[in-house]
């Protein structure tokens, strides 16, 4: 019998080295099943008994998260060090940052929503920040560029409120003027990170107060949107930049006039609270997700509106999100992400299953979906090579608790990737996903 196990635990060693070879992650075997290998096993009856037990434990050694093994066969996966470099921290925000989002123009700027009823302006060239808005009341959800603002002087911003409001509003900034309160090092992945290792000592409340105390602060809107009843989760600009949608936690997305703030179109359907929408970038198509397991496609390009129902999650729809191609991609706290033709909506055309639950995705031009985890953890699926990579994990140098959203910023020089989680970090990364 100690023979038998003794084989057992080689070659389960030896399948979680190739599988840890595969992730660039440590795979471990338990030490309790470790331990089984030392016991003495005395008697028919009691070596039956282990062998069961042996059995359960092979099984629960194997039961690794759903996509480490799913995705050895399905998919490639590799390790993001060598394609994934570190940056910088943007640090100022005093509690968890919910929501990133990226202008356009030649002078990209950094939005942040934050829990602490903030959203700040960051330059993504210098890596300073540049403006505060704090006219809402409750925590800022989630925040989107107008897609006509394209010059740093003439911003136009969208935030959504816990205070069940989203609001309009105006910032003219310089892209690198500003306060810098940044921390910034080296790619190596052996050094430490200074900002880490200091951050433990400061009281970064105090420090951030500090810093952004010395930025323009924005406090008036242009323009309140109102009609929800719950809290404001979402917001988007609808294609052509005249319409902006909300999602709420009162199950209902509206539709509004950005010039006059008027409820053009109140969607209802769902069953549960709206967890995210997105619109498409260049046509009159809108997506909304909620904790009923199912996200709605909108269909405003005829004069009769249509709508499509996805069922595929088997737990709360996180976010959906429109690619260059006709595809959509959704993810979900059943810990996967779907993939979706447009032009064939019955069922997914993919399914990739993951470790931890998703939280809000994003897509570049380029088909790289980025997907922030519940488990602190960043993957970068590729839809056409079929690869998922997972960011670096290094001293530090990335989040310590749930990260909550991700932004492509695309094709700068700099950072083109963008974290943000709620351990009140944003995070940015340069990739070489362009290069391969």
């Amino acid at each position: 019998m100690k023979e038998i196990v003794s084989k057992k635990l080689i070659s389960v060693r030896s399948k979680l080295n190739q599988l840890s070879e595969r992730f660039g992650e440590s795979v471990s075997i338990p030490t309790d099943l470790l331990a089984i290998s030392n016991e003495t096993t005395i008697g028919r009856k009691e070596s039956g008994k282990k062998a069961i037990q042996m059995g359960q434990k092979l099984k629960t050694a194997f039961r690794v998260p759903p996509g480490k093994l799913v995705q050895s066969f399905k998919v490639g996966v590799s390790d993001g060090s060598r394609r994934f470099k570190y940056v910088r921290n943007f640090t100022g925000h005093r509690d968890g940052v919910w929501h990133v989002a990226t202008s356009r123009g030649s002078q990209p700027v950094l939005a942040s929503a934050s829990a602490d009823q903030t959203c700040l302006l960051w330059s993504l060239d210098s890596g300073c920040c540049l403006a505060q808005y704090s006219g809402h009341s409750g925590s800022v959800n989630a925040v989107a560029f107008s897609p006509l603002s394209v010059d740093p002087s003439d911003l136009t911003v969208a935030t959504a409120s816990g205070d069940h409001t989203a609001h309009l509003w105006k910032a003219s900034v310089s892209g690198n003027s500003g306060v810098h309160h940044h921390h910034q090092i080296g790619s190596s992945e052996e050094e430490e990170l200074p900002a880490e290792r200091d951050l433990n000592n400061l009281n970064e409340e105090n420090m951030a107060e500090n810093d952004i105390s010395e930025v323009s602060c924005i406090r008036q809107p242009l323009r309140r949107l109102t009609g929800h009843t719950g809290v404001v989760i979402a917001v988007d600009w609808i294609a052509g930049g005249e319409q902006i949608i909300t999602a709420s936690w009162d199950r209902t997305a509206n539709i509004y006039d950005a010039e006059r703030g008027e409820i053009l179109n109140l969607l209802s359907g769902h069953d549960d609270e709206l967890n995210y929408c997105s619109a498409h970038t260049s046509q009159k198509l809108v997506v909304t997700a909620s904790r009923d397991s199912t996200f709605r496609l909108w269909d405003f390009r005829e004069p009769i509106h249509s709508v499509a129902v996805f069922q595929g999650h088997n737990d709360s729809v996180t976010s959906v999100v429109f690619s260059a191609t006709d595809k959509l991609v959704s993810g979900s706290d059943d810990r996967s992400i779907k993939v979706w033709d447009l032009r064939n909506m019955r069922s997914a055309i993919a399914t990739v299953r993951l470790d931890s639950a998703i939280n809000r995705l994003a897509i570049s031009p380029k088909n790289f979906v980025a997907i922030p985890h519940d488990n602190r953890n960043v993957r970068v699926y590729d839809l056409n090579s079929v690869r998922i990579t997972r960011l670096p994990r290094a001293n530090g140098r990335s989040h310590r608790r749930m990260v909550c959203c991700a932004a492509w910023a695309d094709d700068h020089a700099a950072n083109d990737l963008i974290t943000c989680g709620f351990d009140k970090q944003i995070i940015a990364w340069k990739t070489s996903t362009g290069k391969e």
